[in-house]
């Protein structure tokens, strides 16, 4: 008796586009608050945000607003248009001066100075999903503020799908902006704090 050989097909992916992403949002198929990501194609649903989370992400951006002034423009959980198919909404992205605010168009990768990620639940998904996204898309530098193991996580200088330099800085150390030399923030004054 002969045994059957079972073929399975392959399974093929249709990837949406950031244009797709839009219209099926303005046709409602989303729901009122649905929070969602739009990585490499796919829609990611994103978890609710906490207080701690929430806390951290307005500390930071304070701080950033407080020091950049009218040198950077800061956006915080906005949409960033990396390419046609990936648009993630980092907790915090600080780009280049516009004095429109990006009024006339949403930023793209070359206007990134740095992005941050607050990361608790979402570390894993920050490290192994959302890096390797910023490198391929030439993002110079970007945090991740980790608040399961109180330590800031810095990574710079994008190569392909990882970044060749990468710092975890404790309280009590000191952190600059690759892109302004003079600023620099005590990693105490973001104060970490896990919930």
């Amino acid at each position: 008796m002969e045994t059957a050989v079972i073929i399975e097909p392959p399974v093929t992916r249709r990837k949406i586009s950031v244009d797709e992403y839009y219209a099926m949002y303005r046709a409602g198929i989303f729901g009122e608050n649905e929070h969602l990501e739009l990585i490499e194609g796919e829609l990611i649903a994103m978890a609710a945000m906490e207080a701690p989370h929430f806390s951290h992400v307005m500390r930071m951006a304070r701080l950033f607003i407080e020091q950049f002034g009218r040198r950077a423009n800061v956006a915080i959980q906005s949409p960033l248009p990396l390419n046609a198919y990936s648009e993630p909404e980092p907790d915090i992205a600080v780009l280049k001066w516009r004095e429109d605010d990006y009024f006339s168009g949403k930023p793209t990768p070359a206007d990134v100075l740095l992005v941050v990620e607050v990361a608790d639940t979402s570390l894993l998904y920050d490290r192994r999903t959302k890096l390797p996204l910023y490198a391929r898309h030439n993002i110079p530098e970007v945090w991740i503020l980790n608040l399961l193991s109180k330590q800031l996580e810095v990574y710079r200088s994008p190569k392909e799908n990882d970044f060749a330099e990468k710092l975890m800085l404790n309280s009590s150390e000191r952190v600059e902006v690759q892109a302004f030399a003079d600023i620099s923030f005590a990693v105490s004054d973001m104060r970490i704090q896990p919930r």
